[in-house]
Protein backbone atom coordinates (compact mmCIF):
# COMPACT_ATOMS: atom_id res chain seq x y z
CA UNK A 1 0.00 0.00 0.00
CA UNK A 2 1.24 3.65 -1.07
CA UNK A 3 0.89 7.23 0.50
CA UNK A 4 -0.77 7.45 -3.13
CA UNK A 5 -3.95 6.02 -2.01
CA UNK A 6 -4.90 8.73 0.46
CA UNK A 7 -5.46 6.47 3.28
CA UNK A 8 -2.61 7.06 6.32
CA UNK A 9 -2.78 6.08 9.87
CA UNK A 10 -1.47 9.11 12.33
CA UNK A 11 0.29 7.02 15.48
CA UNK A 12 0.67 8.94 18.45
CA UNK A 13 3.88 9.42 20.41
CA UNK A 14 4.11 8.66 23.17
CA UNK A 15 1.52 5.98 23.85
CA UNK A 16 1.55 3.26 26.10
CA UNK A 17 3.63 2.38 28.68
CA UNK A 18 4.45 4.58 31.29
CA UNK A 19 7.00 4.63 33.84
CA UNK A 20 4.88 3.69 36.55
CA UNK A 21 3.09 0.96 35.00
CA UNK A 22 6.35 -0.48 33.43
CA UNK A 23 7.71 -0.38 37.09
CA UNK A 24 4.69 -2.48 38.53
CA UNK A 25 4.02 -4.67 35.90
CA UNK A 26 7.99 -5.67 35.97
CA UNK A 27 7.51 -6.18 39.78
CA UNK A 28 5.14 -8.68 39.85
CA UNK A 29 7.63 -10.17 36.89
CA UNK A 30 10.35 -10.13 39.87
CA UNK A 31 8.56 -11.48 42.25
CA UNK A 32 7.61 -14.62 40.53
CA UNK A 33 10.78 -15.02 39.25
CA UNK A 34 12.57 -14.85 42.52
CA UNK A 35 10.19 -16.06 45.41
CA UNK A 36 7.91 -18.80 42.42
CA UNK A 37 4.13 -18.77 42.17
CA UNK A 38 2.32 -17.51 43.75
CA UNK A 39 2.11 -14.26 44.26
CA UNK A 40 -0.97 -12.34 45.32
CA UNK A 41 -1.44 -9.08 43.81
CA UNK A 42 -4.35 -6.79 45.63
CA UNK A 43 -6.81 -5.37 42.54
CA UNK A 44 -5.48 -5.54 39.07
CA UNK A 45 -1.55 -4.48 39.23
CA UNK A 46 -2.65 -1.72 36.24
CA UNK A 47 -5.88 -1.45 34.13
CA UNK A 48 -5.31 -3.65 30.97
CA UNK A 49 -6.99 -7.09 30.72
CA UNK A 50 -3.91 -8.58 28.47
CA UNK A 51 -1.69 -8.02 31.09
CA UNK A 52 -3.49 -9.22 34.42
CA UNK A 53 -4.24 -12.72 32.01
CA UNK A 54 -0.66 -12.52 30.74
CA UNK A 55 0.21 -12.21 34.61
CA UNK A 56 -1.90 -14.84 35.94
CA UNK A 57 -0.65 -17.06 33.48
CA UNK A 58 2.93 -16.90 35.32
CA UNK A 59 1.37 -17.85 38.56
CA UNK A 60 -0.08 -14.37 39.88
CA UNK A 61 -3.29 -14.34 41.93
CA UNK A 62 -5.29 -11.38 41.68
CA UNK A 63 -7.74 -10.65 44.85
CA UNK A 64 -10.11 -7.54 45.26
CA UNK A 65 -9.54 -8.05 49.34
CA UNK A 66 -6.56 -8.48 51.22
CA UNK A 67 -8.66 -11.21 53.52
CA UNK A 68 -8.59 -13.49 50.31
CA UNK A 69 -4.71 -13.59 50.84
CA UNK A 70 -3.66 -16.76 53.05
CA UNK A 71 -1.22 -16.15 56.00
CA UNK A 72 2.31 -16.59 55.13
CA UNK A 73 2.19 -15.45 52.22
CA UNK A 74 3.52 -12.16 49.85
CA UNK A 75 0.87 -9.40 48.70
CA UNK A 76 1.38 -6.59 46.80
CA UNK A 77 -0.34 -3.58 46.09
CA UNK A 78 -1.32 -2.31 42.82
CA UNK A 79 0.29 0.93 40.67
CA UNK A 80 -3.22 2.87 42.08
CA UNK A 81 -2.04 2.84 45.26
CA UNK A 82 -4.08 2.13 48.72
CA UNK A 83 -5.82 3.08 51.55
CA UNK A 84 -3.21 3.24 55.15
CA UNK A 85 -5.36 0.70 56.45
CA UNK A 86 -4.86 -1.43 53.83
CA UNK A 87 -1.40 -2.14 55.00
CA UNK A 88 -2.80 -2.67 58.49
CA UNK A 89 -5.40 -5.12 57.16
CA UNK A 90 -1.85 -6.64 55.45
CA UNK A 91 -0.01 -6.38 58.94
CA UNK A 92 -3.62 -8.16 60.92
CA UNK A 93 -3.07 -10.99 58.60
CA UNK A 94 0.29 -11.53 58.82
CA UNK A 95 1.22 -10.99 54.75
CA UNK A 96 4.68 -9.67 53.72
CA UNK A 97 4.10 -6.92 51.33
CA UNK A 98 5.68 -5.17 48.07
CA UNK A 99 4.15 -1.77 47.76
CA UNK A 100 4.20 -1.06 43.78
CA UNK A 101 2.15 2.44 44.00
CA UNK A 102 3.30 4.59 41.34
CA UNK A 103 5.61 7.24 43.13
CA UNK A 104 3.58 9.24 41.14
CA UNK A 105 0.26 8.41 42.90
CA UNK A 106 2.51 8.66 46.56
CA UNK A 107 3.01 12.26 45.38
CA UNK A 108 -0.50 13.14 46.10
CA UNK A 109 -0.52 10.60 49.29
CA UNK A 110 2.22 12.60 50.80
CA UNK A 111 -0.01 16.23 49.57
CA UNK A 112 -3.11 15.01 50.99
CA UNK A 113 -1.14 14.13 54.10
CA UNK A 114 0.51 17.21 54.65
CA UNK A 115 -2.30 19.18 53.98
CA UNK A 116 -4.60 17.50 56.33
CA UNK A 117 -1.80 17.86 59.16
CA UNK A 118 -1.83 21.30 58.27
CA UNK A 119 -5.95 21.09 58.75
CA UNK A 120 -6.49 21.93 55.35
CA UNK A 121 -10.44 20.72 53.99
CA UNK A 122 -9.45 19.19 51.07
CA UNK A 123 -11.27 19.11 47.47
CA UNK A 124 -10.33 15.83 45.74
CA UNK A 125 -10.83 16.38 41.94
CA UNK A 126 -11.50 12.56 40.67
CA UNK A 127 -13.89 9.41 39.68
CA UNK A 128 -16.07 7.35 42.71
CA UNK A 129 -15.47 4.28 42.98
CA UNK A 130 -11.52 4.23 41.36
CA UNK A 131 -8.99 2.58 43.17
CA UNK A 132 -6.35 5.77 43.26
CA UNK A 133 -9.67 7.93 44.71
CA UNK A 134 -9.95 5.25 47.00
CA UNK A 135 -6.29 5.10 48.62
CA UNK A 136 -5.80 8.60 48.44
CA UNK A 137 -9.20 9.54 50.26
CA UNK A 138 -8.42 6.83 53.07
CA UNK A 139 -4.74 8.98 53.71
CA UNK A 140 -7.20 11.51 55.21
CA UNK A 141 -10.80 10.67 55.18
CA UNK A 142 -12.13 13.26 57.90
CA UNK A 143 -10.09 15.97 55.60
CA UNK A 144 -10.96 14.79 51.44
CA UNK A 145 -14.49 15.41 49.73
CA UNK A 146 -14.04 14.14 46.44
CA UNK A 147 -15.12 16.46 43.61
CA UNK A 148 -16.62 14.85 40.47
CA UNK A 149 -16.69 17.07 37.89
CA UNK A 150 -17.73 20.81 38.20
CA UNK A 151 -20.68 19.69 38.51
CA UNK A 152 -20.13 18.75 42.05
CA UNK A 153 -18.70 22.21 42.87
CA UNK A 154 -22.07 23.39 43.59
CA UNK A 155 -22.87 20.77 46.39
CA UNK A 156 -19.36 21.38 48.19
CA UNK A 157 -19.25 22.78 51.54
CA UNK A 158 -15.54 23.80 53.87
CA UNK A 159 -15.25 25.00 57.31
CA UNK A 160 -12.72 27.77 56.95
CA UNK A 161 -12.83 29.33 53.11
CA UNK A 162 -9.14 30.41 53.79
CA UNK A 163 -8.16 26.85 54.38
CA UNK A 164 -8.80 24.47 51.51
CA UNK A 165 -6.80 23.12 48.67
CA UNK A 166 -7.67 20.77 45.62
CA UNK A 167 -5.62 17.73 44.81
CA UNK A 168 -6.56 15.22 41.72
CA UNK A 169 -6.53 11.80 40.35
CA UNK A 170 -3.18 11.75 38.43
CA UNK A 171 -5.24 9.51 35.15
CA UNK A 172 -7.59 12.48 34.98
CA UNK A 173 -8.62 15.05 31.23
CA UNK A 174 -6.22 17.94 31.48
CA UNK A 175 -9.03 19.91 30.54
CA UNK A 176 -11.59 18.48 32.19
CA UNK A 177 -9.76 18.63 35.73
CA UNK A 178 -9.10 22.10 35.18
CA UNK A 179 -12.30 23.53 34.36
CA UNK A 180 -13.22 21.76 37.85
CA UNK A 181 -10.34 23.96 39.38
CA UNK A 182 -11.49 26.98 37.59
CA UNK A 183 -15.20 26.40 39.25
CA UNK A 184 -13.55 26.06 42.44
CA UNK A 185 -11.91 28.89 42.27
CA UNK A 186 -14.72 31.08 41.39
CA UNK A 187 -16.60 29.65 45.05
CA UNK A 188 -13.78 29.73 46.67
CA UNK A 189 -11.29 32.75 45.51
CA UNK A 190 -8.37 31.50 48.27
CA UNK A 191 -8.18 27.99 47.20
CA UNK A 192 -4.68 26.59 47.09
CA UNK A 193 -3.33 24.53 44.27
CA UNK A 194 -0.68 22.06 44.91
CA UNK A 195 2.97 22.35 44.94
CA UNK A 196 2.60 20.57 41.50
CA UNK A 197 0.38 19.32 38.85
CA UNK A 198 -1.13 16.10 40.15
CA UNK A 199 -1.90 14.79 37.08
CA UNK A 200 1.02 12.75 36.03
CA UNK A 201 3.51 13.77 32.81
CA UNK A 202 2.00 10.44 30.82
CA UNK A 203 -1.72 11.26 30.85
CA UNK A 204 -0.80 14.96 29.83
CA UNK A 205 1.53 13.65 27.07
CA UNK A 206 -0.76 10.93 25.74
CA UNK A 207 -3.40 13.44 25.57
CA UNK A 208 -1.27 15.84 23.82
CA UNK A 209 -0.85 13.61 21.05
CA UNK A 210 -4.69 12.71 20.64
CA UNK A 211 -5.00 16.74 20.54
CA UNK A 212 -2.78 17.37 17.77
CA UNK A 213 -3.74 14.30 15.51
CA UNK A 214 -7.61 14.36 16.77
CA UNK A 215 -7.45 17.59 14.24
CA UNK A 216 -6.66 15.22 11.25
CA UNK A 217 -7.85 11.94 11.94
CA UNK A 218 -11.92 11.13 10.92
CA UNK A 219 -11.30 8.10 13.11
CA UNK A 220 -9.35 7.50 16.73
CA UNK A 221 -8.69 4.11 17.78
CA UNK A 222 -7.16 3.84 21.36
CA UNK A 223 -6.26 0.46 22.38
CA UNK A 224 -6.82 0.31 26.13
CA UNK A 225 -9.43 -1.86 29.15
CA UNK A 226 -12.61 -0.17 29.89
CA UNK A 227 -12.07 -0.36 33.63
CA UNK A 228 -8.69 2.40 32.64
CA UNK A 229 -9.33 5.71 33.67
CA UNK A 230 -6.93 7.11 31.38
CA UNK A 231 -7.57 5.34 28.24
CA UNK A 232 -11.11 6.71 28.28
CA UNK A 233 -9.75 9.93 28.75
CA UNK A 234 -8.03 9.49 25.39
CA UNK A 235 -11.61 8.95 23.52
CA UNK A 236 -13.32 11.75 24.87
CA UNK A 237 -9.87 14.09 24.14
CA UNK A 238 -9.93 12.47 20.90
CA UNK A 239 -13.98 13.56 20.13
CA UNK A 240 -13.25 17.37 21.64
CA UNK A 241 -10.25 17.82 19.46
CA UNK A 242 -12.29 17.32 16.07
CA UNK A 243 -12.07 13.31 15.05
CA UNK A 244 -15.36 12.11 14.17
CA UNK A 245 -15.32 9.26 16.08
CA UNK A 246 -13.23 7.58 18.92
CA UNK A 247 -13.08 3.95 19.93
CA UNK A 248 -11.44 2.27 22.73
CA UNK A 249 -10.58 -1.74 22.27
CA UNK A 250 -8.62 -3.94 24.33
CA UNK A 251 -7.78 -6.04 20.79
CA UNK A 252 -7.65 -5.21 17.12
CA UNK A 253 -10.29 -7.73 17.06
CA UNK A 254 -12.69 -6.18 18.19
CA UNK A 255 -12.24 -3.12 15.95
CA UNK A 256 -15.37 -2.85 13.63
CA UNK A 257 -14.75 -2.70 9.40
CA UNK A 258 -17.96 -0.33 9.99
CA UNK A 259 -15.67 1.77 11.71
CA UNK A 260 -13.44 2.64 8.75
CA UNK A 261 -16.27 3.26 5.95
CA UNK A 262 -15.77 6.16 4.19
CA UNK A 263 -12.54 6.92 6.89
CA UNK A 264 -9.21 8.26 5.19
CA UNK A 265 -6.99 8.90 8.17
CA UNK A 266 -7.39 7.15 11.45
CA UNK A 267 -5.60 8.05 14.45
CA UNK A 268 -4.06 5.06 16.48
CA UNK A 269 -2.82 5.63 20.22
CA UNK A 270 -2.74 3.45 23.42
CA UNK A 271 -3.05 4.41 27.69
CA UNK A 272 -1.02 3.86 30.16
CA UNK A 273 -1.50 0.47 30.52
CA UNK A 274 -0.76 -1.15 27.20
CA UNK A 275 2.01 -3.29 25.98
CA UNK A 276 2.82 -2.65 22.68
CA UNK A 277 2.12 -5.62 20.81
CA UNK A 278 -1.78 -5.26 21.42
CA UNK A 279 -0.99 -1.35 19.12
CA UNK A 280 1.15 -3.70 16.79
CA UNK A 281 -1.81 -6.16 15.86
CA UNK A 282 -4.24 -2.49 15.16
CA UNK A 283 -1.81 -1.08 13.24
CA UNK A 284 -1.29 -5.20 11.37
CA UNK A 285 -5.04 -4.92 11.05
CA UNK A 286 -4.93 -1.24 9.74
CA UNK A 287 -2.64 -1.95 6.74
CA UNK A 288 -4.13 -4.94 5.67
CA UNK A 289 -7.57 -3.10 5.03
CA UNK A 290 -5.05 -0.41 3.08
CA UNK A 291 -3.78 1.94 6.00
CA UNK A 292 -0.25 0.98 5.45
CA UNK A 293 1.14 4.42 5.40
CA UNK A 294 2.16 5.53 9.15
CA UNK A 295 2.85 8.64 10.02
CA UNK A 296 4.00 9.47 13.73
CA UNK A 297 2.60 12.32 15.65
CA UNK A 298 5.08 13.27 18.52
CA UNK A 299 4.00 15.16 21.40
CA UNK A 300 6.85 14.63 23.73
CA UNK A 301 9.93 12.23 24.24
CA UNK A 302 9.76 10.70 27.57
CA UNK A 303 13.04 9.02 29.89
CA UNK A 304 11.67 8.74 33.08
CA UNK A 305 12.32 5.35 34.82
CA UNK A 306 11.80 4.71 38.54
CA UNK A 307 13.38 2.15 40.35
CA UNK A 308 11.86 -1.08 41.98
CA UNK A 309 10.39 -1.09 45.09
CA UNK A 310 12.71 -1.59 47.98
CA UNK A 311 11.01 -4.81 49.43
CA UNK A 312 12.17 -6.98 45.62
CA UNK A 313 15.80 -7.03 47.52
CA UNK A 314 14.41 -8.67 50.70
CA UNK A 315 14.08 -11.82 51.28
CA UNK A 316 10.03 -11.90 52.00
CA UNK A 317 9.14 -15.47 52.09
CA UNK A 318 11.63 -16.16 54.74
CA UNK A 319 9.63 -12.88 56.38
CA UNK A 320 5.97 -14.42 55.50
CA UNK A 321 6.89 -17.55 56.45
CA UNK A 322 8.13 -15.78 59.98
CA UNK A 323 4.97 -13.79 60.16
CA UNK A 324 2.66 -16.77 59.70
CA UNK A 325 4.40 -18.47 62.09
CA UNK A 326 3.68 -15.57 65.07
CA UNK A 327 7.41 -14.79 65.54
CA UNK A 328 6.83 -11.75 64.23
CA UNK A 329 10.01 -11.12 62.07
CA UNK A 330 10.46 -7.31 60.60
CA UNK A 331 7.14 -7.06 59.64
CA UNK A 332 5.44 -6.54 56.31
CA UNK A 333 7.03 -3.71 54.57
CA UNK A 334 4.74 -0.84 53.46
CA UNK A 335 7.19 1.75 51.49
CA UNK A 336 7.21 2.77 48.06
CA UNK A 337 8.14 6.11 45.57
CA UNK A 338 11.33 5.48 45.02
Amino acid sequence: MTASSGRRVLLAAPRGYCAGVDRAVIAVEKALEQYGAPVYVRHEIVHNKYVVQTLEKKGAIFVERTEEVPPGNIVMFSAHGVAPVVHEEAERGRLATIDATCPLVTKVHKEAVRFASEDYDILLIGHEGHEEVIGTSGEAPDHIQLVDGPEDVAKVEVRDPSRVVWLSQTTLSVDETMETVDALKEKFPQLVSPPSDDICYATQNRQLAVKQMGAEAELVIVVGSRNSSNSKRLVEVAKLAGAREAYLVDFASEIDEAWLEGVTTVGVTSGASVPEVLVEEVLALLAERGYGDVELVKAADEHIVFSLPKELRRDLREEAAALAAGRGGSGPAATSGE
